[in-house]
This record gives C-alpha cells, sequence and structure tokens, in this order.
C-alpha cells in the first residue's frame, strides 16, 4: 500500500519544516533536478576519529560481524578487563 501524499508548506521566508521527518539525520545533500523536483539525500557526519573505520573495509567487516554475533547471542563473558585499564591516560 503506497503512501498517501502529504504536503509541506514553505514559511514567508522560503523555509520547510521537515519534523519528525529529519529524525536521526544531520543534513541533507539536495538536487534540483530539469523538472525543478528538488531531491533530498539524508546525510549523516560521522566524528573525524571514526572516519578511519569507515576507510578500513576488513576492520568494517570485523565490527559488522561482531555486532551481528552478538545480536544472534554469539557471546561469551571474558571476565573483568580492569587489570588493563591505565588510570593516567587523558
Amino acid at each position: 500500500m503506497a503512501t498517501p501524499e502529504k504536503y509541506l508548506r514553505p514559511d514567508s521566508k522560503g523555509r520547510i519544516t521537515l519534523g519528525k521527518l529529519a529524525k536521526g539525520i544531520s543534513s541533507y545533500k539536495y538536487e534540483v533536478s530539469e523538472d525543478g523536483c528538488i531531491i533530498l539525500k539524508p546525510h549523516v557526519e560521522i566524528p573525524a576519529n571514526e572516519a578511519w573505520l569507515y576507510k578500513n573495509k576488513e576492520a568494517l567487516s570485523q565490527v559488522q560481524k561482531g555486532i551481528e554475533d552478538s545480536s544472534c547471542g554469539r557471546v561469551r563473558k571474558l571476565g573483568s578487563f580492569a587489570q588493563f585499564v591505565d588510570d593516567d591516560l587523558e
């Protein structure tokens, strides 16, 4: 079943509020087609210190596998790692 059409009306300054449609989205890329349609593409930025993961396909694959294993219950407890904590790190 198709979603019924809804309308967004610009305010006096030409702005449109997306409200719940923008939940979890930090910005949008946009295109204007030849026929004047405005196409918004959701974009989520990631912190610079996490960008390396998305550039390293092997590491990303391992993280995704770990998440899948965890969600399927394929986990085991290894005990405390407190002995490896360095409290002097900033």
